[in-house]
């Protein structure tokens, strides 16, 4: 499948983006396509363009777009309710809670809506264990989290960041949080010599940082550091949950399951804002009414769409296709770097990919992923030489073998 590049931005396409540009904060940066429509593993822009989708609004849609069951769940409770606000009872909700605690095997869930609310959540929670069931003196509660992570773009969440555009100009910064280096365990053992740590915070994988895959036995490890020292273990599995990386989560590659546990994204299958944070009664039960909360947690239409969306997950098996299919592209990325300089490195799990671009005669991963978008295909450069690739998990064989054709093109043509 080839698109005819444009050589100057058609009228639709140049009309909305000028639009954002005149009424919008400039917070982000989007290559250059307006999309109106999807379905599966398809985009559709204003001009009718059909493009694969190669990033899933970073991994928000892993049963790809529009998906009819998760669409109809969402259609059927909007005609009956959509919000009550938790001063009030509604009948999905504990229904909903039942299925997503016996789904990942917790006792309890918090339901929010977004993953950086989520964070915040796990953050809270944490250090409400450490005063009320560790005993860590009042405010003396530390996080520990590693470098280059990235779960979102509030005060909380940039105070553990590491990364210059989050931070410049925005201090100051939560107390409470140390940082070490990603997969380094010698460091996580340094750190919880501290007796005031109440939790290690942890993305399975940096999605962020470029689809960084820690070495083998490096989470297992520090979950058993963690446990010895009477340390919470939060996994960050907003990005690398939900079947992306060819497991139900992340943390199953290596065989435990988190003290805390905090979803996002796919857990709505890109339809509505829903996040949650599931824990073990010892822990989730410290929050008591008044505590923590919000107006849209819990409603009734985000609780039926996760629902629908989790079930779609296990019902299609996205998991194993996951498995499959990332196999196969990394096979045919890791042929292709024997043929090609401009790739530096592949690195991935599932379908969570990515590859470094060498810059060359002015050539930037920016300017592949341009060449990507002309053949039909959409991917995004993160920290500059790192291109991610990650496709909705109903992805088929013969269609990442198509993408991989696409990408193959494009770099040997640079």
């Amino acid at each position: 499948m080839v698109v005819t590049p444009p050589d100057a931005l058609q009228n639709a396409t140049r009309q909305a983006i000028e639009l954002e540009e005149k009424y919008g904060a400039h917070n982000y940066h989007p290559l250059p396509v307006v999309l109106s429509r999807g379905e599966g593993v398809y985009l559709w822009d204003v001009e009718g363009r059909r493009y694969f989708d190669f990033l899933s609004a970073y991994s928000a849609v892993n049963q790809g777009h529009c998906h009819p069951k998760i669409i109809r769940a969402l259609v059927e409770q909007a005609q009956r309710l959509t919000l009550t606000s938790r001063a009030f009872h509604n009948d999905v909700l504990g229904r909903y809670e039942q299925f997503v605690c016996g789904y990942f095997g917790y006792d309890k869930v918090l339901t929010m809506n977004t993953g950086v609310e989520g964070g915040e959540t796990a953050v809270k929670l944490c250090r409400k264990w450490a005063y009320t069931v560790k005993g860590v003196p009042a405010n003396q509660a530390r996080i520990v989290f590693a470098r280059g992570n990235f779960w979102g773009r509030t005060l909380g969440a940039i105070s553990s960041s590491t990364d210059s555009s989050s931070t410049q100009d925005f201090g100051p910064f939560m107390p409470g949080y140390d940082l070490i280096p990603y997969n380094d365990l010698n460091a996580l053992d340094q750190a919880l010599q501290n007796p005031n740590v109440a939790g290690f915070m942890v993305e399975p994988i940096q999605g962020e940082a470029g689809v960084v895959v820690p070495d083998e036995g490096y989470l297992a490890g520090a979950y058993r550091r963690c446990r010895d020292k009477n340390v919470l273990f939060i996994a960050d599995e907003v990005q690398t949950g939900i079947a992306r990386t060819g497991k139900r989560l992340a943390c199953d590659h290596e065989g435990f399951q988190p003290d805390i546990l905090v979803l996002g994204k796919a857990l709505s299958g890109g339809v509505y804002p829903v996040s949650a944070v599931l824990a073990r009664d010892e822990i989730m039960l410290t929050i008591k009414p008044g505590e923590h909360g919000s107006t849209y947690g819990g409603n009734p239409l985000a609780c039926a769409v996760a629902t629908a969306a989790l079930e779609v997950v296990r019902d299609e098996g996205l998991a194993e296709n996951a498995a499959v299919t990332g196999e196969i592209f990394r096979g045919r990325m890791r042929a292709l770097q024997t043929r090609t300089d401009r790739i530096t490195a592949v690195r991935g799990k599932g379908l969570l990919n990515a590859i470094d671009i060498r810059d060359g005669d002015g050539k930037s991963a920016w300017d592949v992923c341009l060449a990507l978008r002309d053949r039909g295909l959409l991917a995004k450069p993160t920290h500059g030489d790192k291109i991610r690739f990650a496709p909705p998990l109903v992805i088929t064989e013969a269609q990442i073998h198509a993408c991989c054709d696409i990408i193959e093109a494009v770099v040997l043509a640079f």
